[in-house]
């Protein structure tokens, strides 16, 4: 998955993480798993005579072995499908530990394991350990399937407290710093993944900032170069109309000169506003593109309905200027319109320059007037 693909959402980024940590971390365990069933087999007093348990043990352990590594992440990993995978791996998880935690009360309970129980017990300690430290990204299954996996053995070892209370008050104690360990390894998390999203808040606000023009808040020339060539892409694969509105303020070399960059400034946020009330559909997207020029991308937009929302504009501006720091400028704009044209816009590149050779013919022709690409 690229940088692009992550989800940038809190909520979404956090089961994202959660299901690649839990898909990464538990990718070998059910190996682990098999071997042990298998030492413990092998090396009890009579492996031949446990042959019907052996092999169902194995082709258990086989199967779940299988079964995780053929549970793959969702292709299209949606918050939902993250959500219901995540609860079907750890029932995977959930149903090996409490199988295991079972054979490890048996072998505990049969004579015949006499010579192999040790290696039960030690493996219950490797398992819960590593789940205690590797499992943590969810506290309340963690602690069950560390319930699941050592409390059948301490029963069994209750059941002979005179032989075995040593043992079992070790394993107790130890299993009291299992739950501490998972306490804190899920806290630290939790706190790493907070780090992760505080990361990407900033990251997503240096790239808004990145494509946002800071005087106006408008989109700028960054944004718009990456904008507008994946939307006439759209257009062509979907025969959808884009149209793209020029518009560039008349004699605003003269606001500077007359007024100063101060009062040019607010002017040109006056402009942008008014735009937004023109323009406020939520697929319009508004760019500053340098200077005083601006434009406006419009998909689902026909050449007619674009014609008449900038004629609209132009009429409003010519009849209320801008009222800016005491100073009321009647101030007007040249705009040129066009609409993408299979026929006549064989790229991005071609259509941007029909509608800019419509623009700069409604600045030579007298302003003030739309000319349509």
């Amino acid at each position: 998955m690229t940088d692009s693909e992550v989800p940038r959402q809190p909520a979404a980024f956090a089961l994202w993480r959660e299901a690649q940590d839990t898909r990464t971390r538990t990718r070998l365990g059910g190996i682990y798993y098999l071997l042990a069933w298998l030492l413990t087999w092998l090396f009890s007093a009579a492996p031949a005579e446990l042959l019907g348990w052996g092999l169902a043990g194995v082709a258990y352990f086989a199967l779940m072995l299988v079964v995780r590594l053929l549970h793959r992440l969702p292709p299209v990993q949606t918050p939902q499908a993250l959500r219901v995978w995540l609860d079907r791996h750890w029932l995977l998880i959930l149903l090996t530990a409490l199988v295991w935690g079972l054979v490890h009360a048996w072998t505990l309970n049969n004579p015949q394991f006499a010579s192999s129980w040790i290696i039960a017990t030690l493996s219950t300690i490797a398992f819960s350990t590593a789940l205690a430290f590797n499992f943590s990204m969810r506290k309340r299954p963690a602690l069950l399937a560390l319930g699941l996996l050592y409390l059948p053995g301490l029963v069994a070892l209750a059941l002979h407290w005179h032989e075995q209370r040593a043992t079992l008050i070790t394993l107790a104690f130890y299993l009291s710093y299992l739950v501490l360990a998972l306490n804190r390894s899920h806290r630290e998390y939790r706190n790493t993944l907070a780090l992760e999203l505080k990361l990407l808040e900033q990251q997503a606000s240096l790239e808004q900032l990145s494509r946002t023009d800071s005087l106006t808040q408008l989109g700028n020339r960054y944004q718009f170069n990456s904008l507008f060539p994946a939307l006439v892409a759209s257009a062509q694969r979907q025969s959808d109309p884009l149209s793209l509105v020029l518009l560039d303020i008349d004699f605003f070399k003269r606001v500077n000169d007359e007024y100063g960059h101060a009062c040019g400034d607010a002017c040109l946020s006056a402009f942008a506003e008014r735009m937004r009330q023109v323009f406020r559909r939520d697929s319009d997207a508004l760019l500053r593109l340098g200077g005083e020029e601006f434009g406006v991308l419009m998909p689902h937009t026909s050449l007619e309905q674009a014609r008449l929302l900038a004629e609209s504009f132009r009429q409003e501006l010519t009849q209320h200027g801008f009222s800016v720091q005491g100073h009321q400028l009647p101030l007007t704009a040249s705009l040129g319109v066009g609409c993408f044209d299979l026929h006549r816009d064989d790229s991005a590149e071609a259509f941007f320059k029909r509608v800019d050779d419509a623009l700069y013919l409604a600045k030579n022709t007298g302003r003030n007037c739309l000319i349509q690409a």
